[in-house]
């Protein structure tokens, strides 16, 4: 593990190969990225990274920002001498891709955002969700967390998948946590998000609570040129329907431009 201005980053896959940064969704690490690593590092050269406030990334006491989170992506492929890549973000990582693609247009080749939004939940409900972390730890929002991110028939297909993951949530600094539902909170990219000019895919799960399929179809429909993919899965899609996942995103890269 490498860092960046605090932003802990890892790469797999060949040198020489198109670089595809995976940005990931909030209380989740790296690790959430396991499923897609084998199939993705084949072809590119994969940087993952713990998003501020999350894993081996740094976790400063009070609020972040989109833009901050926006940045220290790009301060990543600063570090790795990257001057443009591909990027797959979900859920709070597809809005950091969505930021990315508004902001830093120059950086971004490719752009895959999963199971997100232009705006995703509400100011009063990240701003609750903030305080109950601040001030009672991460248990209860880590108990809740198998329902919003897996269908029921997967969290009885494979428990030690969802106990791994809500473990992981469980363990993210509270502090760390908290700024990034702050940063959640105003958030707001729905006038924004026809700048993109990056080709762009937008995957939706078919049974997300979350970021639903109208989520989806809001980006489609304002961003020019950009499409949109269903799987069969709930909030994290690349875990409940990883093989999807994998070969609809590598369908996607690997294209050429003129498709």
């Amino acid at each position: 593990m490498q860092q960046a201005q605090g932003i802990a980053y890892t790469v797999a896959g060949p040198d020489g190969a198109p670089a595809l940064v995976l940005s990931n969704s909030l209380g989740t690490t790296i690790e959430m990225w396991s499923p897609q690593l084998d199939a993705l590092s084949k072809h590119f050269r994969v940087v993952r990274y713990d998003t501020r406030g999350h894993g081996a990334s740094i976790a400063p006491a009070g609020e972040y920002t989109l833009d901050t989170l926006g940045r220290d992506v790009l301060a990543v492929l600063d570090a790795l001498n990257i001057e443009r890549a591909h990027v797959c973000g979900i859920s709070m990582g597809g809005l950091t891709g969505q930021w990315l693609g508004v902001h830093a247009s120059d950086r971004i080749d490719k752009l895959i955002v999963a199971n997100t939004a232009a705006r995703i939940g509400t100011l009063q409900g990240w701003r609750d969700r903030a305080a109950l972390v601040r001030e009672r730890g991460m248990d209860e929002v880590a108990s809740g967390a198998a329902g919003r991110w897996f269908t029921p028939a997967f969290v009885q297909r494979q428990p030690e998948v969802v106990q791994r993951m809500t473990d992981r949530l469980r363990a993210t600094p509270s502090q760390g946590y908290a700024g990034c539902c702050d940063a959640l909170s105003v958030a707001d990219l729905r006038d924004e998000i026809a700048k993109i000019t990056a080709p762009m895919l937008v995957i939706a799960g078919a049974s997300d609570p979350v970021t639903t399929l109208d989520d989806a179809r809001f980006i489609v429909e304002r961003v020019p040129g950009a499409r949109m993919a269903t799987l069969e899965a709930s909030h994290l899609s690349n875990i409940e329907a990883a093989q999807a996942f994998d070969s609809t995103v590598l369908a996607f890269l690997m294209e050429s431009d003129g498709q």
